[in-house]
């Protein structure tokens, strides 16, 4: 079994123990990379990647920019499409109905802002995943636990657990890889951490670091 196999069947049977993968599908995706900082323009480069259910329909989800100065949203992001049989649906930065990015699922406006800033990952009313990322020591914070770094230019943030933290749940990369999974397995299980905290947010979590 190769590294993309084991993660992506570690990372289902962490959602399955939460109940979410033969339940509603609302909370069965998470965000797995984000690449937000191309070298050079950004425009058709970069990309947010998911993972979720096979055969989860996004219509009714969102991927909501948050500024870090001022908590604003800056940039609202309506999914649609169907989570393929890998469980990887890679949303690919549109420039003018054409994309760079490999793999694409769904093209639409992704080229989310350079750090602090948060990405949120909604379903209806409820945030049901969100990473923010930067120096956030006076910026508003939007993701979870401690924010993860801002990465340089030509890398991406790219998920290995499911803790509720973004800093111990992504690593850097420094080649992003859309469609693919970036590590062997979750290290860690999801459902004890999800069951208890309420990873599935009753709406933004905004709150300022000191």
């Amino acid at each position: 079994m190769d590294g993309r196999q084991s993660y992506r069947r570690a990372l289902r049977a962490s959602l399955f123990l939460l109940g979410i993968a033969a339940a509603p599908a609302h909370s069965a995706v998470l965000l797995s990379e984000v690449f937000y900082d191309a070298s050079g323009g950004d425009a058709g480069q970069v990309f947010v990647e998911l993972y979720g259910s096979t055969g989860l329909d996004l219509a009714g989800y969102e991927l909501r920019g948050i500024n870090g100065s001022g908590g604003d949203t800056y940039k609202t992001v309506a999914l649609s499409g169907l989570i393929p049989a890998d469980g990887v649906f890679v949303v690919a930065d549109d420039d003018g109905g054409s994309t760079a990015v490999p793999d694409a699922d769904l093209l639409a406006d992704v080229d989310f802002q350079n750090g602090p800033d948060s990405i949120e990952l909604w379903d209806g009313g409820m945030v049901i995943d969100a990473l923010g990322y930067g120096d956030f020591t006076s910026a508003v914070f939007a993701g979870q636990g401690d924010p993860a770094p801002d990465v340089s230019a030509g890398q991406s943030l790219a998920r290995v657990s499911v803790t509720g933290s973004n800093l111990a749940d992504f690593m850097v990369l420094d080649t992003p890889t859309p469609g693919s999974t970036a590590v062997s397995a979750v290290p860690v299980p999801a459902a004890v951490y999800l069951m208890g905290s309420g990873l599935a947010l009753l709406g933004s979590r905004l709150r300022r670091c000191t």
